[in-house]
């Protein structure tokens, strides 16, 4: 009988997904034993290829731990590897071999920031040493639990700026007592900017499919434009915050941190939902969509009417080159641009640092009590960094924490006032007053300055360094970077902005920026599998 034959009696006889089935079992076993090219691959590509049996979860779960072995000892992004990613990776495909797929995300692996809980054989320390003894989470973050359920991955961990950067002002982005410090991908001796500077890095350099990161304010944005991948900062509670090690609730959020606009608005559609422990993300059920892939548009940027953030233009030369071609990029692409300029942007910088001094004692003394362990206040993490000083302190010293521990409740009047003046100065009088102007879609700004030398003695010190990161942070509003250029080697993002529970709007400007420019390129120093 010949294959078309069989394959129309197979057909008939399992149906579609049966067939899908025996395909992929006949197939497996058949799979090359040598490493097919990954880089830059995609969710969907390998979805492709797991489908069709050209792949299996468990070897792309291989080729992409082989791949941390090799290269990450340049990068220092991967703080710990998962003992149970391949058993896992097992599960998916027997799961895919019976016909039973998930979703987009059934077998993709995933890296996680080392602040997000997990309830297995892995750590979860924000990068302090005084958390590596500490009891296991009783569960799994909601956003794990979230990842677990549509059938990722969990490849391991990535490293972070020590307590997502709120311990020093002299700090290093990407350094931690635990995982040491963190390089870019682009040029190695460059910061990988923070907190989710791990994250970043391994997505930029191929060690996963995508990853997760966090933000207070820059902590996606930042590393992601400097790694040149795409960032999606999103609407405060739009993803839940529980069991992840907070900085502040009124501005914390995770975020997809992946190489693609389309990558990213997948991983968004899983990560959203209503968490009962969260009451955030109450709103999702009428706010939140089931699917952010269907904003996917190539023509996303025709009749679009876009805000030109001129406050952040004329501070760096070589950022402005490039963010004058991504304007005519937009326009030729069918978008409007309208100038426009921010009067509250210098005036909520202390409100917000007072909001995240008096929230970050009262989240974290709350998380550590529920966390259980020898270290349950902050005043107790201050007294082991004291003990510890040689291994947690030898480059800088823990002044944001002595700031934080001086506050008290969040009754005080002085934390209400800065909350209310904070949110203001960035919702009301900022982005939504300028958007309601000129009846804007969206905002755009630059991401990024070329990143600076790391500098263990004096800390992050970009000079002249460009960020548009704050308005959306503090206002808890949306936010998404995209690869748009390079200087001097080192990557440029874009961000596209707007008003709370925007990201459809957003995804679609951002993918069509994306697909119009494909700015993104793969850093040089990396071998490649052929």
């Amino acid at each position: 009988m010949n294959t078309e034959k069989q394959n129309r009696r197979e057909f008939l006889q399992l149906g579609a997904a049966g067939l899908t089935a025996l395909t992929f079992m006949k197939n497996i076993n058949a799979e090359t034993q040598t490493n097919m090219q990954i880089e830059e691959i995609t969710i969907s590509e390998l979805q492709t290829k797991m489908n069709s049996g050209e792949l299996s979860a468990r070897k792309l779960a291989e080729m992409y731990l082989q791949r941390i072995k090799e290269i990450d000892g340049k990068l220092n992004s991967v703080i710990e590897t998962n003992p149970d990613a391949l058993k896992i990776a097992d599960e998916m495909d027997k799961e895919r071999g019976k016909g039973k797929v998930r979703g987009m995300m059934h077998g993709i692996p995933v890296l996680l920031k080392d602040n997000i809980d997990t309830a297995d054989k892995m750590k979860t320390t924000a990068g302090s040493l005084a958390l590596v003894d500490s009891p296991t989470p009783k569960q799994d973050a909601f956003v794990v639990q979230q990842l677990r359920n549509a059938g990722a991955v969990i490849l391991g961990k990535t490293n972070l700026s020590e307590w997502a950067n709120f311990r020093s002002n002299d700090s290093s982005s990407g350094w931690s007592g635990r995982g040491g410090q963190t390089h870019n991908p682009y040029i190695l001796d460059r910061n990988p900017c923070g907190s989710s500077s791990g994250s970043s890095a391994a997505v930029a350099a191929n060690l996963t499919t995508v990853a997760i990161g966090t933000e207070t304010d820059g902590s996606i944005v930042c590393p992601a434009s400097i790694s040149g991948i795409v960032g999606l900062k999103p609407t405060l509670g739009l993803i839940s915050r529980s069991g992840i090690i907070p900085i502040a609730h009124s501005q914390d959020t995770a975020g997809p941190m992946t190489r693609t606009v389309s990558d990213a608005a997948i991983l968004l559609s899983v990560l959203t939902a209503v968490d009962k422990n969260d009451s955030a993300t109450a709103q999702n059920a009428a706010k939140a969509e089931k699917d952010y892939a269907k904003f996917l548009q190539k023509d996303g940027l025709k009749g679009a009417k876009i805000g030109v953030a001129r406050d952040y233009w004329d501070r760096n030369a070589e950022v402005d080159k490039v963010m004058n071609t991504t304007l005519d990029v937009l326009k030729q692409n069918g978008a409007a641009l309208v100038d426009v300029k921010f009067p509250t942007l210098r005036q909520f910088g202390d409100a917000e640092f007072e909001v995240l001094l008096y929230e970050f004692k009262a989240d974290l003394n709350k998380y550590l009590a529920q966390r259980g362990g020898k270290y349950k206040t902050l005043a107790d993490l201050i007294e082991f960094n004291k003990q510890n000083a040689a291994k947690e302190m030898p480059y800088f010293g823990q002044g944001i924490f002595l700031k934080a521990e001086e506050k008290s409740g969040l009754n005080d009047r002085a934390y209400r006032l800065a909350l209310l003046q904070s949110k203001v100065l960035t919702q009301d009088k900022g982005i939504d007053a300028v958007m309601d102007k000129d009846k804007l879609d969206a905002i755009a700004a630059p991401s990024n300055a070329p990143t600076w030398m790391i500098d263990l003695v004096n800390g992050d010190c970009g000079s002249g360094y460009v960020s548009s990161s704050s308005l959306a942070a503090v206002a808890g509003y949306p936010n998404i970077t995209v690869p748009a250029g390079f200087a001097k080697e080192l990557p440029i993002g874009i961000s596209f902005f707007g008003r709370a529970f925007s990201e459809p709007t957003l995804i679609k400007i951002a993918y069509a920026f994306e697909q119009a420019t494909k700015a993104r390129k793969i850093p040089k120093f990396l071998p490649t599998y052929v």
